[in-house]
């Protein structure tokens, strides 16, 4: 039989794992938190690329435009003769310009949609450990269920023990109680036993002396 005090000291450990599991939950209840606080970012992060990608589709179109502009200028500065030679430089500087723009647009577009391909890969990543954060919170919510059983089922059982060993305490003092009527009611038989026997000595100190056969008939004339 457990004592009361191993059973209080589990009952103790049961409340204290059922704190920490309770903890365990608040920190994983946080972690879910910042999981999906992740994936809002991760989501404002695509939106910011669409747009970024559409503006690049605009300056990948006004080099476009630019470069047409510039070969039409090329062409008329060059009808122009020698009088459109400077402009046809221009012509020319423009339109290398709007190239390189167009071709750094592409770059850029490039690098922005394999950062959204790396977000978006990144964004389900974390949506899985969210749910795995979300399986795990589960499970010690059932955990502390358990706990807590246990925990209250050691109480109970503490406050039973307790209970029985009042019992068995008042039981052992009335079994003290009755050793020592024992012992009184013994020592009592002990003083009767012997005043039993001096009243057999006082007893027997009395001789009844028989009476003879004369006596009697004297007294019946």
């Amino acid at each position: 039989m457990r004592s009361p005090v191993t059973v209080r000291s589990s009952a103790e450990r049961a409340h204290e794992a059922n704190v920490a599991v309770t903890h365990t939950k608040k920190s994983a209840d946080s972690s879910a938190v910042v999981v999906s606080n992740a994936i809002a970012a991760m989501g404002r992060i695509e939106d910011a690329s669409r747009q970024i990608e559409q503006i690049i589709d605009v300056i990948d179109e006004i080099a476009f435009q630019t470069n047409l502009l510039a070969l039409n200028a090329g062409i008329e500065a060059a009808r122009a003769g020698d009088a459109g030679k400077g402009f046809a430089v221009v012509a020319q500087e423009v339109h290398e310009l709007a190239q390189r723009s167009a071709g750094a647009a592409r770059e850029i577009k490039g690098l922005i949609n394999k950062s959204a391909n790396e977000v978006n890969s990144g964004s389900q990543l974390v949506q899985e450990t969210g749910a795995v954060l979300a399986s795990i919170s589960q499970q010690i919510v059932s955990v502390s269920s358990h706990v807590e059983m246990i925990a209250t089922a050691s109480r109970d059982q503490a406050a039973a023990l307790h209970e029985v060993n009042g019992s068995v305490n008042q039981m052992d003092q009335m079994t003290q109680q009755n050793a020592t009527m024992v012992d009184q009611a013994t020592t009592a038989s002990h003083e009767l036993a012997n005043q039993a026997d001096t009243l057999m000595m006082l007893v027997e100190q009395f001789r009844l002396e028989p009476v003879s056969a004369g006596r009697k008939v004297g007294r019946a004339a």
